[in-house]
């Protein structure tokens, strides 16, 4: 009899749970999902670029993979494993635009090109932070009007060529585009607030010409045609020469 017992016992330890196998597939899963989740919400996330205002640096259409970690508070201990800095002057950020009631998770990217407590002023499309030129060589101007600071010149238009001067407040970073006649920047919503910034782009992965503002295109059947159009012209609208490159 007990050697009877002995035996079924030995049988059911060499038998599988059942549905282990079903039970590892979700655990697998579950830890899959939840590393995703950390990676996109600390370390990187995607942006795709809807607008021109940083041509030619960033062009519509050009997918990026923006660096969560840059400018996260810092961590003891963490300094020598991720490289934490604070935001510099030239640097491209990715920020959610201040002010935004309508839409507040609306991400935007530009140039920082002032600081706390430095002033900035553009006349005759020029900018000059603390009196000093500041516009680097990716800067262009596509429109070769310029408005001249006379108050009968609509607001919009004169901002564009004529601004300031104005002190960027404490804890926060002024805008701009390198597009400079085609950017809705600081210049009209104002300076920054720091902890609005998030990110930095660092590797341009995929470049695909694209319509402006293509994919906030809203419903079904625009999300349809978005991607029927990526498919039909995938290979003839990628930019081939832009993928991988390093954003500066």
């Amino acid at each position: 009899m007990n050697s009877a017992v002995a035996e079924r016992e030995e049988e059911a330890a060499g038998r599988p749970a059942k549905h282990s196998s079903a039970r590892e597939w979700y655990e697998s899963l579950l830890v899959a999902g939840i590393f995703v989740l950390f990676v996109r919400t600390f370390v990187v996330q995607t942006y795709q670029v809807p607008t021109g205002s940083m041509e030619k640096t960033i062009l519509v259409g050009d997918h990026l993979l923006v660096n969560k970690f840059a400018y996260a508070p810092r961590v003891a201990g963490w300094s020598k494993l991720f490289p934490y800095r604070d935001v510099h002057r030239g640097d491209i950020i990715v920020f959610k635009k201040p002010g935004d009631d309508v839409n507040p998770g609306n991400v935007l990217v530009k140039r920082a090109v002032a600081g706390p407590g430095q002033t900035v002023l553009v006349r005759d499309k020029a900018l000059l932070v603390d009196g000093k030129p500041a516009d680097g060589p990716a800067v262009q101007h596509s429109d070769p009007e310029v408005y001249p600071n006379d108050p009968a010149i609509p607001d919009m238009a004169r901002r564009r060529d004529q601004f300031g001067p104005v002190t960027v407040p404490r804890n926060s970073w002024f805008g701009m585009g390198d597009n400079r006649d085609n950017s809705l920047d600081s210049r009209y919503w104002g300076p920054i607030p720091r902890e609005n910034i998030f990110g930095r782009p660092t590797i341009l992965y995929w470049s695909y010409e694209a319509e402006p503002n293509s994919h906030v295109w809203h419903g079904p059947a625009a999300k349809i045609r978005q991607l029927a159009d990526v498919a039909l012209h995938f290979f003839s609208r990628t930019r081939w020469n832009r993928m991988f490159r390093l954003v500066r």
